[in-house]
């Protein structure tokens, strides 16, 4: 159940993310009793996002997504960071509408103005985050990790192939073996540690992906297609071919691959 709303809540971020905002804006600039209402449906509806952003981080995906507009594969964008951003839309909502009360009335602070700009800022972020559904990247060229604030490449030349973590091991983050790290390549405000996210994807499978392409490096040029993914999928250990477009969508711990 909670991998089919965590997919589910991937698929159509951008669409719940619209209706969120959708609705700040509303609380924002009605006046009144209406007002009241609306805070007290986004305080329901942030408590709700923040519960279901804790409870989705159990999930952790086998599978990744082909795009090969970019070409890439990728992880799926993570759903507790939309849920994140809905519970936190709710609080940010209420502190912008009352800044806008306040203006009307003209009892506005010079206080009131400058935490409703870091509200406003907060807001932009999380959505963004949310928005673009930062995470690893499988490029024919290298791996490339993304979050809001920068980007962290690592060609394959680079890499060794990493040590795949036992099936019970609930990792945050799976350490890149790097020789050369004068290769890496770091763009904005980067993590600082040279390891991928697992908070999003099953380790191991993660590990098992990118030890193949250290190991055959033939078959990285065609990264980003879906023949390609599907003969990947089918030269996993222990992963029988065949399976949905879309890859398996098991739950965290399961090896089918």
């Amino acid at each position: 159940m909670l991998d089919k709303l965590s997919a589910a809540t991937v698929r159509h971020r951008r669409v719940v993310l619209t209706l969120g905002l959708l609705l700040v804006v509303i609380n924002a600039v009605i006046p009144g009793s209406a007002s009241t209402v609306g805070q007290r449906l986004l305080i329901l509806i942030s408590l709700a996002g923040l519960v279901l952003a804790v409870v989705v981080t159990r999930v952790r995906p086998a599978y990744l997504v082909v795009q090969p507009q970019v070409p890439a594969f990728a992880t799926p964008g993570p759903a507790c960071t939309v849920f994140f951003a809905v519970g936190y839309l709710g609080p940010a909502s209420m502190h912008i509408g009352a800044m806008v009360r306040a203006t009307r009335q003209g009892t506005l602070s010079t206080f009131d103005v400058v935490i409703g700009v870091l509200w406003v800022v907060l807001a932009a972020l999380v959505v963004t985050w949310a928005w673009r559904g930062h995470g690893v990247r499988l490029h024919p060229s290298g791996v490339r990790q993304t979050w809001a604030l920068g980007t962290l490449t690592v060609p394959w030349e680079a890499l060794l192939a990493p040590q795949i973590p036992p099936a019970a091991d609930r990792r945050q983050w799976l350490p890149m073996r790097i020789t050369e790290p004068r290769l890496i390549r770091r763009r904005g405000i980067p993590r600082g540690r040279a390891a991928l996210r697992t908070d999003i994807v099953d380790a191991g499978f993660l590990a098992a992906v990118i030890g193949h392409y250290v190991a055959h490096p033939e078959h990285r040029a065609a990264i980003g297609g879906q023949a390609e993914y599907e003969r990947l999928r089918a030269a996993l250990p222990g992963h029988p071919a065949g399976g949905s477009a879309a890859g398996p969508r098991a739950p965290y711990g399961t090896k089918t691959w």
